[in-house]
């Protein structure tokens, strides 16, 4: 058998939006335990590369770029990234980048979000109210909100020539499966 270039497993399927109809939702984090901490410890690692407010029982989302929100013990916490704790390229200046290099990988122990099976994702189209739930459920003791990836960080880091973090980004809108099939 030949291979002449035009069977089907050269092709990708690929869909294009135009930039003004495509959103880029959050993208959240649920953590399974503290690493070996209680709430309060968390609370004062946290301090070294964070400015920390207390906002109580109603669930905080982020309104800006380098803020987070976080609910341990039934308690929701804005977190500000102090200035001079991540870095200006294109990838360091993402929040989710911060996230695993300031608290993820530093405090909590989780080096590999691809594989540790401590780390859960919750996209950003299921709302604050399923980060609370699995944190209340016991299922997991952490839940972290985060401010999404905006369509101009994604075209800095394409154009850069480097690949997002995993788990960065919840586009919207999603193609739809079975529209199209494939006959074998």
């Amino acid at each position: 058998m030949s291979i002449t270039g035009d069977e089907s497993f050269n092709y990708f399927i690929t869909c294009i939006f135009p930039e003004s109809q495509l959103q880029i939702m959050d993208y959240n984090r649920v953590i399974k335990d503290l690493n070996n901490m209680i709430p309060g410890e968390l609370i004062q690692a946290l301090e070294k590369d964070f400015e920390i407010y207390r906002i109580g029982d109603t669930a905080y989302k982020p309104q800006q770029l380098h803020e987070f929100g976080m609910f341990a013990d039934n308690t929701w916490y804005k977190l500000v990234a102090k200035p001079g704790t991540y870095s200006n390229d294109p990838i360091g200046v993402l929040d989710i980048s911060i996230l695993q290099n300031n608290i993820l990988s530093k405090l909590l122990g989780i080096h590999d979000q691809r594989t540790d099976k401590r780390i859960d994702f919750v996209g950003g189209i299921r709302g604050m109210a399923e980060l609370e739930k699995r944190v209340k459920s016991g299922e997991m003791a952490l839940a972290f909100a985060c401010y999404p990836v905006s369509i101009r960080q994604l075209f800095d880091i394409a154009d850069s020539g480097n690949v997002m973090p995993p788990k960065s980004t919840w586009f919207e809108p999603k193609l739809r499966d079975g529209l199209v099939v494939y006959l074998i």
